[in-house]
């Protein structure tokens, strides 16, 4: 009975707070296709973004896949930046056959929820995504799990396509150990990438269709705020 009290509570207070975050950032916009910030700080979402292959060829573009937990605030994050083409939620870690909500979900098909990021290298760097990851997508320090998902589909990864980004994600870890960002030690995984797949559909660009949803609300907004207060020159959306 206790417990069942304690969930109860706990439940309540996630509502409560969920709501009264939601009229915090009530400012919020988000626009069909474009948005325009104004200069009074609202939270402003960056419209559906263009197909890139009608302005560039595949060798023009670069492409990372990371992991920090529920891929919906991850690829949300990503497709905020200047210079990302394209940011798709899937799994990666894990065989074609079991690359599904319902089977990664169980947490034993070996897959990450993960995002891949396609990007101008000209516009955007590599190291400047992982900043990005490391300081506003997820928290590298949790280990097999984020905020209230766990386990290992929830997992903190790097898979790199290469061995520049291999070399650049451990250089970039090393330095954040040696400059002691975090109090704890940080559990990301760097690992070959295999493959990626798709998530399903409904999965897809799910922050930017559905602000107002209760987790997105409490754990993927304020990632939005905090990158918009970090990293103000990368977001698209105050740079028109």
């Amino acid at each position: 009975m206790k417990q069942k009290s304690r969930y109860k509570l706990n439940l309540i207070f996630l509502t409560i707070t969920a709501i009264l975050l939601l009229f915090a950032l009530q400012g919020l916009t988000a626009s069909g296709n474009s948005a325009d910030s104004d200069s009074s700080g609202r939270l402003v979402i960056r419209g559906k973004l263009p197909d890139w292959h009608d302005k560039y060829s595949a060798d023009q573009v670069d492409t990372a896949v990371f992991a920090g937990g529920c891929f919906w605030g991850v690829e949300a994050v990503f497709e905020q930046l200047e210079g990302v083409l394209d940011a798709q939620s899937g799994y990666s870690g894990g065989d074609a056959d079991t690359a599904s909500y319902h089977m990664v979900g169980t947490g034993n098909t070996g897959h990450a929820e993960s995002v891949r990021v396609i990007y101008d290298p000209k516009q955007i760097s590599y190291v400047t995504l992982l900043d990005v990851f490391f300081t506003v997508a997820h928290d590298p320090t949790q280990l097999n799990y984020q905020g209230p998902d766990h386990g290992t589909q929830y997992r903190s990864a790097i898979f790199y396509e290469n061995r520049e980004q291999k070399t650049e994600a451990e250089d970039f870890i090393r330095e954040l150990e040696t400059k002691k960002v975090y109090k704890d030690r940080i559990v990301t995984q760097v690992v070959p990438l295999k493959a990626f797949y798709p998530a399903e559909d409904y999965h897809q660009d799910f922050l930017r269709l559905n602000p107002d949803y209760g987790y997105i609300v409490y754990w993927d907004l304020p990632k939005l705020a905090d990158l918009q207060k970090r990293f103000p020159e990368l977001v698209a959306v105050l740079n028109k």
